[in-house]
């Protein structure tokens, strides 16, 4: 790294570090600001819904902001296809001409995970090594925010367009911090699609040294209650996942669980469990009476068939079996919920649409997913449609990290 990105750098995390958490990014954007002598600098944050941008301020802005709450406002910046668009969706950086200067938007990412664009305007066209210094300077920057946004709400009401129902906000805590994960041998990516009433979908995964955890799961019933009961179903299995527990203990303590202290009469949770050992590819699975998972190898996208077991809290004494499969670089292992195929989501060819976007990332590829069943069973879903995608790439895969992205694996969104 050269002496200039040095001193970025180290100008960015004493800035960071000197301001309060909800004016850390705004102290890093203007040290930048500073450094490269821009005429402006701003984060714009990818919203929840995952089809806009969110452009943040606590000072007045040109035009009527889309949100506002007390001295905070957002503008909200809908996906056009545009290069803001690209930018994220591509982890690309794009170098615009404007009038009288010139824009570099570059995206703010950590391991994959799209956070948002930094958004720089220079009185020059910059030189392939500013635009270098610029990416190096996002990657940076997506530490920031991640560092500071468990610190206040302003980054998370930035990001919610529409508002939370209780359930949802219940339903937000049980998902992982970050929907996507880039490593050496797997890519993943989640997405939850919500119901006009929660429905009480979950996904979640863990890396650890030698194995990656997953798990998918739908709470039966709708609302605070089926909210509650995924809390517990949840609960367990991160509890005991991170005792140490088999996949069958797992299931079996989430079980009880749900049989013990569920709220509602006769509550259960329908799941996928899984682990798959990083150094072998072979991939161990669990279904609690939920949708099978489903395997994209070699052009064909087929349902995996598991021993059959009860959903989780509906007979606390029953045992659980777990079945297996080696995965093969280049598999992709596919996990829904039902909400996915029930009502109109079902006219939705699940494996000619899985085939059709398997040349996609997989935080691209659940995004592309998600938009074909709300365009077929939207606008608004009677259920929660969840997905979890996680690409294999075994020993042949080794990650070639560009400011937080896998360059070697980028694809053009649909």
């Amino acid at each position: 790294m050269e002496d200039n990105d040095q001193a970025v750098l180290a100008g960015m995390l004493q800035s960071a570090e000197e301001a309060a958490p909800v004016e850390a990014v705004e102290a890093v954007t203007g040290a930048v600001a500073t450094a490269l002598g821009a005429l402006g600098v701003s984060l714009l944050i990818a919203d929840l819904s995952g089809r806009a941008l969110v452009r943040l301020t606590h000072q007045t802005i040109i035009g009527r902001p889309d949100r506002r709450q007390g001295t905070e406002a957002a503008q909200v910046f809908p996906f056009d296809g545009g290069p803001y668009e690209r930018a994220l969706r591509q982890q690309t950086t794009l170098v615009l001409p404007g009038d009288g200067h010139w824009t570099v938007l570059a995206p703010v990412t950590e391991r994959g995970e799209a956070i948002g664009l930094l958004e720089i305007d220079l009185p020059d066209e910059p030189d392939t090594a500013a635009v270098a210094e610029i990416a190096r300077t996002a990657h940076a920057l997506a530490f920031v925010v991640i560092a500071n946004r468990r610190h206040t709400d302003l980054f998370e009401w930035g990001q919610r367009s529409t508002p939370f129902s209780l359930s949802a906000e219940i339903q937000r805590r049980l998902l992982p911090a970050s929907f996507t994960c880039e490593a050496g041998s797997f890519a993943l990516s989640g997405w939850l699609e919500p119901a006009a009433s929660i429905g009480g979908d979950t996904f979640d995964y863990s890396v650890a040294r030698d194995v990656l955890h997953v798990s998918v799961t739908d709470a039966m019933g709708h609302g605070v209650a089926s909210a509650l009961t995924a809390t517990l179903g949840v609960g367990s299995l991160r509890n005991t996942r991170r005792r140490g527990d088999s996949l069958i203990q797992q299931a079996e303590g989430a079980n009880r669980a749900v049989a013990e202290h569920a709220n509602v009469r006769g509550a259960y949770v329908t799941a996928v469990l899984g682990r798959i050992d990083l150094a072998t590819g072979r991939c161990e699975l669990l279904n609690a009476g939920h949708v099978p998972p489903m395997l994209v190898r070699d052009g064909r996208a087929t349902p995996l068939e598991l021993p059959a077991n009860f959903p989780l809290g509906m007979f606390p004494d029953e045992g659980y079996r777990s079945g297996a499969v080696s995965l093969l670089p280049g598999d992709r292992l596919v996990i829904v919920t039902d909400g996915m195929r029930e009502r109109n989501a079902a006219d939705l060819d699940l494996p000619a649409a899985l085939l059709g976007i398997s040349h996609l990332h997989p935080r691209e590829a659940v995004r592309a997913l998600s938009d074909a069943v709300l365009a077929i069973a939207g606008p608004v879903l009677a259920d929660d449609a969840t997905l979890l995608i996680i690409d294999w790439y075994g020993g042949e895969g080794s990650r070639s990290s560009t400011a937080g992205a896998d360059t070697s694996r980028a694809s053009t969104f649909p």
